[in-house]
């Protein structure tokens, strides 16, 4: 399958268009972004991790009967893809107290949930992806409410999989954010990535921050975590 022309390009990722109309080639840049754009900067070989990571993980989530638009790894850094149109909520579950969750309500990180929280936020740059609920997004006609349910359903499922998959690599899946698509059938289905862009992942005994809050709040070592957080999924994973 060979990239067409460029149809869209985002902080992380472009995507191509191919010869099947229902298929598209997602390709992962190393350019990273924090504060909806506000901090630019480059980490050397990210795209790489993000790309493999997502990839090896999404299909753990179809073994486990998530549907997902992943079909196959072309390259190291390119993917083909079920063409989706992206329902515009981001999804974030929490399973501990961290980043804008401890700073809005005035808590310390670290905190461990009895069960993890969702929130929802509306997927605008423009309106630096507002908080909203499940009342707001029918009301702007973001979501049904079937496609609203199914979303939360299949969240919490990613949550179950991943929060324990990283537990068996000594890592803490603190948060993550996840985006769901819509096939043309009207299926939903997880999209986007999971990667330590989109997850905060711990260091099950230290703490030590494997994941996109390096480059944050300038921790450094940036490069090294993402590299440290593939080795140990590649370490876990099946073959």
């Amino acid at each position: 399958m060979e990239k067409l022309e460029q149809v869209y390009e985002g902080k992380a990722k472009k995507v191509y268009r191919t010869e099947d109309p229902e298929l598209v080639i997602v390709s992962y840049k190393d350019d990273a972004t924090a504060f909806n754009g506000a901090k630019r900067g480059t980490i050397v070989g990210k795209g790489v991790v993000n790309n493999q990571m997502t990839n090896r993980l999404m299909a753990r989530l179809e073994k486990a009967g998530i549907p997902t638009h992943f079909v196959q790894e072309l390259s190291d850094r390119d993917t083909l893809v079920k063409r989706v149109d992206i329902v515009p909520l981001e999804v974030i579950i929490r399973n501990l107290s961290a980043g804008h969750f401890a700073s809005r309500y005035g808590v310390e990180e670290g905190i461990v949930f009895d069960a993890p929280t969702i929130e929802f936020s509306y997927k605008c740059d423009e309106l630096d992806d507002p908080l909203l609920n499940a009342y707001h997004a029918l009301a702007l006609k973001l979501a049904t409410q079937e496609e609203i349910d199914t979303i939360k359903r299949l969240s919490f499922a990613v949550n179950d999989v991943l929060k324990a998959f990283w537990a068996e690599c000594g890592v803490t899946l603190v948060d993550f954010k996840l985006e769901f698509g819509r096939l043309r059938d009207g299926t939903i289905v997880l999209a986007d990535e999971i990667s330590p862009d989109t997850c905060r992942l711990w260091d099950a005994k230290t703490h030590e921050k494997l994941d996109k809050d390096r480059f944050r709040r300038d921790m450094g070592g940036v490069e090294d975590a993402y590299a440290e957080a593939m080795k140990r999924l590649l370490a876990h994973s099946e073959g």
